[in-house]
């Protein structure tokens, strides 16, 4: 009976070392360090809707702290936001950005970096625009928007469009 105790507990210890080893030879997700972005999804919810943006980051620096506000991140700095938003308007088969846009659509993503050994990240993002449309008078309209999001090491992502949308 012993005997059978001593080998149920070496075969215990030798699966958990066998397993401790095999799951330090799993292969981690690896991305750039500059964050990619990739278009998911534009929704209407009426006078409001939202754009989702999957994303991943290597060394997984996304997002800004209540108190990243000083030097590039200081208000009316380009980064003090990390999230930018373009509208677009197509006119005559041509997209362009009006020149009269009051509302900003640049916002800041909160710190999501990692724990742990491994910084990759990879997520989504989704942003409301409230209101929408946010032109008044572009009923009927087709329009879009671009998106660009920015790490703390200001590597800037590439630059993604939202589907041709027509405003309601």
């Amino acid at each position: 009976m012993r005997s059978a105790i001593r080998t149920a507990r070496k075969l215990a210890v030798v699966t958990a070392v066998c397993g401790t080893l095999l799951s330090g030879c799993l292969k981690t997700e690896e991305f750039p360090v500059e964050p990619a972005i990739t278009y998911k999804e534009f929704k209407q919810y009426g006078d409001s809707a939202s754009i989702v943006v999957k994303f991943t980051d290597g060394d997984g620096d996304i997002g800004l702290g209540q108190g990243d506000t000083t030097g590039s991140f200081a208000p009316g700095q380009t980064y003090y936001h990390n999230f930018f938003v373009e509208y677009y308007k197509r006119e005559n088969g041509v997209w362009s950005a009006p020149f009269v846009f009051t509302l900003p659509l640049y916002y800041r993503v909160p710190v999501v970096t990692p724990t742990g050994q491994n910084k990759s990240l990879e997520g989504e993002i989704a942003v409301a625009l409230k209101p929408y449309p946010t032109l008044p008078g572009t009923s009927g309209d087709t329009i879009r928007y671009s998106v660009k999001l920015v790490d703390r090491a200001l590597h800037e992502s590439n630059l993604v469009y939202t589907d041709a949308v027509v405003v309601p």
